[in-house]
């Protein structure tokens, strides 16, 4: 498979903290690349450097699609093909999940056809079309997480990158998660995935990048990943593959 995202040497200091410290990886077409590391390792941000938002890297290329892109605004990133989601939910509270969607398709420039592409992003997440109309403050946590993704899909990107999708979620609602995570996938779509619940993360994972202070501390297969010493010390501890990060 080509290479679709590389990431050389990325890195941000805010003051004495260097948060991500000459990171470095590819993502492949049509792979899904899991991220995992304990809280403070740099993983939001490095999505915000990628993305630049809300800020960029201070060194450090990003190349995506063939082109460096990290000079570029974060809307030029988007419209790119390059859209993701935040921990927290970033939906408009008082707009409807109709709209929350067509305004990510509006800024992935797809303003010609906004209301199609938005439409067809809600039903891709599997978001209720009774929902459609009530104001998004008013859905679920689940909902919000799906609506958080439909309005990435809206915008029609190359590649989705999702910032702990699970946070917050029941058990079957990660399994529903991570069937549609694998459902994405399959329909083509490269992934990129943050997340301290390590079980959604080894599901759906075609390999895994551990990062700790701001560093790649482990890279490769998950069960090889998980089974290394240094990420057992640094941030599994001796809970054992099946632990949750959080």
């Amino acid at each position: 498979m080509s290479v679709l995202l590389e990431v050389d040497g990325l890195s941000k200091s805010f003051g004495a903290l260097k948060a991500v410290d000459g990171v470095s990886f590819q993502l492949r077409a049509g792979e899904i690349l899991g991220i995992a590391g304990p809280n403070g390792s740099g993983k939001s941000t490095l999505f915000n450097l990628i993305t630049n938002v809300p800020f960029s890297a201070d060194r450090g290329r990003v190349v995506f699609d063939g082109r460096e892109i990290q000079a570029l605004r974060a809307d030029a990133i988007c419209r790119r093909g390059l859209a993701r989601t935040f921990q927290r939910d970033a939906e408009f509270p008082t707009l409807s999940v109709f709209d929350n969607a067509l305004v990510g398709a509006v800024y992935g420039g797809r303003s010609a056809a906004a209301e199609a592409a938005a439409a067809s992003a809600l039903e891709r997440a599997g978001v209720r079309r009774a929902d459609w109309s009530r104001p998004a403050a008013e859905i679920s946590t689940f909902d919000k997480k799906r609506l958080m993704i439909a309005s990435a899909l809206a915008a029609a990107p190359k590649l989705l990158m999702l910032d702990e999708p699970a946070s917050g979620l029941s058990p079957p609602e990660v399994s529903e998660l991570a069937a549609l995570i694998r459902a994405l996938n399959a329909d083509g779509m490269s992934i990129l995935l943050i997340e301290h619940v390590l079980p959604l993360l080894l599901d759906v994972s075609e390999r895994l990048i551990v990062l700790n202070q701001g560093r790649v501390l482990a890279a490769g297969d998950p069960d090889g990943v998980v089974a290394d010493p240094n990420v057992v010390e640094a941030y599994l501890g001796r809970r054992g593959r099946h632990a949750s990060a959080a």
